[in-house]
């Protein structure tokens, strides 16, 4: 689909049309266009010829400081913690995709990345994960306790956090503010509530950590979470589940929207989180990230789930056999 609209964009320039793209992503701009210009905080800060400059020199423009990459801890692998076994769930609409017998363990200390083209069941498996869609109990075990049945609230008390890909809508509540928002996911392992009474000021102060913490660019957390930017919502999103120290972290599309400068820092985020000795999920349709902290990927193709391989040494054609639902086929060698 990319690869479609590149051609036309490029078709377009050589009837000639003037084309403006604006995007974060350095890759295409360097691909498609003739001319940068940059700009951070609304600000121009500079220009260059894509062809001629590197993604990480645009990436240091955008952010005025040097990117550092993620970087990966040595860390063992401890017992596994979650386990999918045989998971099969209707599709929730008639626009939605059913889960088909879906397998998985993630150990503690784990990252399992998961690859696939948006809408081939990657919604549905984090409802399931995170207690929204119920499932018969030993269909998701936590620790070796069946919680299929469970809902959100009680898989939270378990350490099993999640973060969904809508941001706005499902991941926060638009209208309430963003220390409101930190007591809809907090109240339970940030001890933000007690005895039917909510602690609003050290919802606060939890708010204004993640604030401080993941960079939110905000007045402050009386803020309403709809004033925010895409990608400053997102960062928050990621960094209130992030600090409440989950047992199993299960997210969606962690990056989607921020920049080059916070991309790095939600991976090695989400890094530090398994060197604690947490297992995370992450999903994605960016397999450059998933590649980049995954220590095992496996593939969604409509609803069915592949075999997870070692992330270590897969090739474009193993991914791209695997996210084309050819689950068990090596690649040929002629």
């Amino acid at each position: 689909e990319v690869e479609i609209l590149f051609q036309t964009l490029q078709k377009l320039r050589s009837e000639g049309t003037s084309i403006l793209y604006i995007s974060h992503k350095l890759e295409e701009i360097r691909t498609l266009c003739d001319h940068a210009t940059v700009l951070r905080l609304g600000e121009n800060v500079g220009e260059c010829t894509p062809a001629e400059t590197t993604a990480s020199e645009m990436a240091e423009l955008m952010v005025g400081s040097s990117l550092t990459p993620p970087q990966r801890a040595g860390r063992e692998m401890g017992e596994v913690t979650l386990d999918i076994s045989g998971l099969s769930v209707p599709s929730p609409s008639a626009f939605g995709t059913a889960l088909k017998n879906v397998h998985l363990t993630v150990r503690k200390g784990e990252i399992l990345g998961i690859g696939g083209v948006a809408g081939n069941g990657q919604d549905e498996l984090l409802g399931v994960l995170s207690g929204e869609t119920l499932t018969q109990p030993d269909a998701v075990k936590l620790d070796g306790k069946p919680v299929g049945d469970l809902g959100p609230t009680e898989r939270r008390k378990l350490g099993l956090l999640t973060a969904p890909e809508e941001r706005l809508g499902h991941a926060a509540a638009p209208d309430m503010s963003l220390t409101e928002n930190a007591m809809l996911t907090g109240s339970v392992r940030e001890g933000l509530e007690s005895n039917g009474f909510l602690k609003w000021r050290e919802a606060e102060v939890f708010a204004e950590k993640i604030i401080r913490e993941f960079d939110v660019r905000t007045p402050g957390p009386g803020n309403a979470a709809r004033s925010l930017s895409g990608g400053n919502l997102q960062k928050f999103v990621v960094g209130r589940e992030v600090l409440q120290r989950p047992e199993v972290l299960v997210i969606n599309q962690p990056t989607w929207g921020v920049d080059a400068s916070a991309a790095a820092s939600i991976r090695q985020a989400i890094l530090d989180l398994a060197t604690g000795g947490a297992a995370v999920v992450c999903i994605s349709q960016d397999l450059d990230e998933l590649m980049e902290i995954s220590d095992s990927f496996a593939a969604l193709n409509e609803g069915r789930l592949s075999a997870p391989r070692d992330a270590t040494g897969l090739t474009v054609e193993e991914i791209g056999l695997m996210m084309g639902g050819a689950h068990g086929m090596e690649v040929a060698h002629v």
